[in-house]
């Protein structure tokens, strides 16, 4: 069995890798390591959870042992595609290079630029950074990317699908062409991979796992539901209590920002000790978040995908998939955050009428079929509304009112119209409009064309009256009483203009 000393790396290195607690690499580890310290590019692939942030770590450490970095001028750049992620990797140089004398700049969206421009000063050996933020440190005069020597591009498949395309190519035009370049992702599609052909000079490929697929370890369910929100988190509050003392933590995945607080607010309601994490949080919100997970203080943390990528914590027992991932390959990464490091996990998703087609892509991508739990959909009985729900349902079907509004208006068209009694109130407006609009019949030879028919000029129905009659229209059925004009669509279409008839239409006419 290979040992991290047969790899290559310095004392230093293995030192404090022993000290970490670990003694023999991983498969990409062992295929990747040798591969980066001789200069050559690495194309990594490999499930998540094996360790692919080490094996550019301790490769760069050990090539960052000579030599020393100058202001505004990092020697290797790091991108990643979140925050968490570069924070996390900033942590492993931390762990790795305990015996080495290097500078870590994190530059990352959510922190003040002016501690990260002092950073800069100092020189960086080691710059991680999300593309958004680089790029803005460089638009500023502070940052000169000439002197990168390698350059790391982590979840490479997350970071070239996501629309960081144009930022990835224009980083890369600002680094020298003589860099090394490593990629490392759990997913690579063809597609994917056409793209790093442009950024890798053929590239050693450690592939150590056939792409997109699962880890042997993490156990995996289905889970049907109805797809009425109440229903799907009544039965994600069933299998957390049915897991019982097995469930250590758990993250739980959502699709929408939205829904990620939705769920996070019912679960706190129920008892739970919950916590939620999602892109719009600010950044000390965010880190703090899942530093409270990492600890054990929260026991569920909802996230929507920021969660779903490469961060590193050792231990979650269980992985719920509330929503099932529009995306086949996040589910890889999701269900990625348990199982990790040889140990054992559950992973559970929620299944609707509505997800068939996500699941099917999911076991297509993966090659294999996932169990159900508890027989699949075509076991779900009929669903009832309760009587919570269906209060529920009531309540926001009166919140936009178009439910309510549907209901009114096919009650009033099973009433008498009252379109013929307004016809009725003006015969004579509609007998003048009519002949307003019909054709000029042809003159005869003695009717001088300058005699002049005067007719007596239309005018409308007070305003008034009108609001009178929908008034008692309405009034007729008293829940109608209160809503807004724009709701009485079912009134009589006006004749001609209407109430607003110009005023040069009223004008006598000269034949």
């Amino acid at each position: 069995m290979t040992t991290f000393a047969e790899l290559g790396l310095s004392p230093k290195i293995l030192a404090a890798v022993e000290a970490a607690g670990y003694t023999t690499p991983t498969p990409i580890q062992a295929g990747a390591i040798p591969q980066a310290l001789e200069r050559k590019d690495v194309l990594g692939i490999a499930q998540t959870g094996t360790g692919k942030t080490a094996s550019f770590v301790l490769p760069m450490l050990h090539l960052l042992e000579k030599g020393r970095a100058r202001a505004r001028m990092p020697r290797t750049l790091i991108l990643e595609p979140t925050r968490e992620l570069a924070a996390q990797v900033e942590e492993n140089f931390v762990k790795y290079g305990v015996n080495h004398r290097i500078n870590v700049a994190l530059l990352i969206g959510g922190v003040s630029f002016d501690e990260q421009e002092r950073k800069l000063e100092r020189g960086a050996d080691v710059l991680i950074a999300t593309p958004g933020r680089l790029l803005d440190h460089f638009e500023r005069g502070k940052l000169l990317l000439t002197g990168v020597e390698i350059l790391v591009i982590d979840e490479a498949d997350r970071m070239l699908d996501m629309g960081f395309i144009p930022d990835i190519e224009r980083i890369c035009k600002l680094i020298p062409f003589t860099r090394q370049t490593l990629f490392f992702s759990a997913t690579m599609p063809a597609e994917i991979t056409k793209l790093t052909e442009q950024f890798l000079h053929s590239p050693a490929r450690v592939e150590v796992a056939k792409a997109s697929t699962t880890a042997k370890t993490v156990t995996q369910r289905l889970v049907k539901s109805a797809k009425k929100p109440w229903d799907k988190r009544a039965v994600l509050r069933d299998l957390i209590q049915a897991e019982g003392d097995d469930l250590k933590n758990a993250i739980i995945f959502c699709n929408r920002k939205m829904d990620v607080s939705e769920l996070f607010r019912s679960l706190v309601k129920h008892g739970f000790n919950a916590g939620a994490l999602h892109g719009d949080m600010d950044q000390r919100a965010r880190m703090t978040m899942l530093s409270n997970f990492k600890d054990g203080n929260l026991q569920l943390l909802v996230a929507s995908d920021v969660a779903a990528r490469g961060l590193d914590i050792p231990d979650v027992s269980h992985v719920f998939n509330y929503d099932i991932p529009i995306h086949a390959e996040d589910y890889v990464h999701r269900i990625g955050r348990t199982g990790r490091a040889g140990r054992s996990g559950k992973a559970f998703s929620i299944i609707t009428g509505a997800d068939t087609k996500y699941l099917d892509a999911i076991e297509k991508m993966i090659g294999e079929k996932i169990e159900w739990l508890d027989g699949d959909l075509s076991t779900l009985p009929a669903q009832e509304e309760t009587e919570e729900t269906g209060r529920r349902g009531r309540n926001n079907r009166g919140k936009n009112g178009k439910k309510s509004r549907d209901k009114d208006h096919k009650e009033k068209q099973a009433q008498p119209r009252v379109a013929e009694e307004k016809t009725a109130e003006a015969p004579q407006a509609v007998a003048d409009i009519s002949a307003l609009n019909a054709p000029q019949p042809v003159l005869p030879d003695n009717v001088s064309i300058g005699t002049a028919v005067t007719a007596e000029p239309v005018r409308p129905a007070p305003h008034k009256n009108g609001h009178e009659d929908r008034r008692q229209n309405h009034n007729q059925n008293g829940q109608q009483n209160k809503r807004h004009r724009r709701d009485f669509d079912d009134e009589p279409s006006p004749l001609g203009f209407g109430d607003d008839i110009p005023a040069f239409m009223l004008i006598p006419i000269n034949i």
